[in-house]
């Protein structure tokens, strides 16, 4: 599975993933000029976009990928939150699978402050590879197997972000909209922890906090759990 991350963080998150036969792009939240130079100008040629939620920093070139005829796949709550109409707006609910192409995909409901977020599971029919795509959520109700990648949010580190309260360099009214909506690295261990992590390959860090996080220990926590190849985005 080719995995190539476009953009992560508030300011906008976009992800490219291909099975060499089938390409998805998931999430939309950047301008549509980064996503076609981060999908090497084959925007036409995507399988589609799965969109986790309405935020803009996962939502922005939604709209404009559907002018250009790529098929956008989210909830219901997304669609309404972002005003997403037309044709190409795939609604799709949790729990539900569906196909793009070769790839099988599996919603799944998780924890954020928006209508009817989601995170994706996806299997390509051509490798048998399983990605798992989550991010913006507090902690995942769900376990699975056969993981063979893992793209995830590891958003803030408790402490650091509660010695910046004190200290005055963030606002304690946004570490408890962190706290209350975005996933930390101890749930993101706990959470690997319930995994099978038996068929995993790669784990993609996600979504870090320019303040909160600690970029390093996040990465030598992760590669010392999983023992495998560990990015940060």
């Amino acid at each position: 599975m080719l995995i190539n991350p476009i953009a992560s963080g508030s300011s906008g998150n976009a992800y490219y993933i291909s099975d060499g036969q089938s390409s998805l792009l998931l999430d939309a939240g950047i301008p549509l000029a980064q996503i076609q130079a981060g999908c090497g100008y084959k925007v036409s040629q995507l399988s589609g976009c799965l969109v986790t939620h309405g935020h803009g920093d996962h939502v922005k070139a939604a709209k404009a990928l559907a002018r250009m005829g790529v098929n956008i796949y989210t909830s219901q709550g997304t669609a309404d939150m972002a005003n997403l109409t037309g044709h190409r707006i795939c609604t799709v609910r949790a729990l539900e699978s569906f196909h793009a192409d070769t790839f099988e995909v599996l919603p799944f409901d998780v924890e954020h402050d928006v209508p009817e977020p989601l995170g994706f599971l996806i299997r390509s029919t051509v490798t048998g590879e399983k990605v798992l795509y989550f991010t913006d959520t507090v902690y995942i109700k769900y376990t699975f197997i056969g993981l063979t990648h893992i793209m995830m949010e590891a958003n803030y580190d408790p402490e650091t972000m509660e010695q910046n309260v004190k200290e005055g360099r963030i606002h304690a009214a946004r570490a408890k909209r962190t706290i209350g909506s975005h996933m930390s690295i101890e749930t993101v261990i706990k959470t690997l922890e319930s995994f099978d992590l038996s068929r995993l390959q790669q784990v993609y860090l996600l979504h870090l906090s320019n303040d909160n996080s600690q970029a390093a220990d996040f990465k030598r926590r992760v590669q010392a759990l999983t023992g495998k190849e560990v990015y940060l985005c």
